[in-house]
């Protein structure tokens, strides 16, 4: 008797706006493969609908995929090949998947790359910011304290920064960015890629943020590029303007030092470090 192979997870990529940009591979997968697991199937169904495609979906989200892992190996082993798409752009990245890819690998199943969109390639593609050395960062914690904590661990950093975000805590985000590294780096924030009101917006990071602070209401998927400071500032600069500024204001220290770091494109925890040797 012949043994039953194992069969594929394909991990495939979909349009993160433009239906067009669905490769002609990965939609002859879709409809070949006999199960596809999707991480809202609500929405993926729009985009089957709109091909035609008939493959059944099963739920693959944050909150299912331990269980769901188990119950897809069993199937790939048994000899079915399965499809692995998120709502938007590739799965795994900053999207459910990897618990699924990590057991396929664990138990042997050969796993397979339909390639095609991802958000934060496309915003760096078209931002105009530096691409040659760049760190993708994911989301940034919903809550303030934890953001400035993320946000100051990518202090020092020299490569572009590209972070996710939801429109409504951008203007939250980009404040705290400012506190962080400075009013002067260079940013750019993308939204609704690859659709009709596709947007970037490019200029110091206080010119976005003023940008943004003024709108009523901002829509679409969020993708954020900063550049921190390339120069450092020499110690004995950073000194004299500290020096002079707290002279000058006699005010609360960490209001001297926010000013300070804004001023000289810095990051606020930079600053008030020095601020604290000084002060010994």
């Amino acid at each position: 008797m012949t043994a039953t192979l194992p069969g594929t997870l394909y991990v495939v990529a979909t349009p993160i706006g433009n239906l067009e940009d669905l490769s002609p591979r990965a939609l002859r997968l879709l409809g070949e493969v006999e199960l596809v697991a999707a991480e809202d199937t609500r929405h993926t169904r729009k985009l089957f609908n709109h091909f035609g495609i008939t493959t059944r979906l099963l739920s693959l989200h944050e909150h299912n995929e331990a269980q769901r892992a188990e119950q897809l190996i069993e199937k790939l082993q048994g000899g079915m090949s399965l499809a692995l798409v998120s709502d938007a752009g590739t799965p795994c990245i900053s999207d459910p998947g990897y618990r699924l890819v990590a057991a396929c690998r664990a138990a042997g199943v050969e796993v397979a790359s339909v390639p095609g969109p991802t958000a934060f390639t496309t915003a760096l593609s078209i931002a105009g910011m530096p691409s040659d050395r760049f760190t993708f960062c994911g989301f940034l914690p919903a809550k303030k304290s934890a953001r400035l904590r993320e946000l100051e661990t990518f202090t020092g950093r020299r490569e572009t920064l590209i972070f996710y975000e939801s429109p409504h805590r951008l203007v939250a985000a980009l404040a705290d960015m400012s506190t962080v590294f400075g009013d002067a780096c260079q940013t750019a924030v993308a939204r609704e890629l690859t659709k009709l009101h596709e947007e970037v917006v490019r200029g110091t990071l206080a010119e976005v943020q003023a940008e943004f602070s003024g709108r009523d209401k901002v829509r679409g998927e969020i993708v954020i590029l900063l550049v921190p400071p390339d120069e450092a500032v020499p110690t004995e600069s950073l000194d004299t303007l500290l020096l002079k500024r707290l002279e000058e204001h006699g005010g609360p220290p960490k209001q001297v030092v926010k000013e300070v770091a804004r001023e000289l494109g810095l990051s606020g925890s930079e600053v008030y470090q020095r601020y604290l040797s000084l002060k010994k």
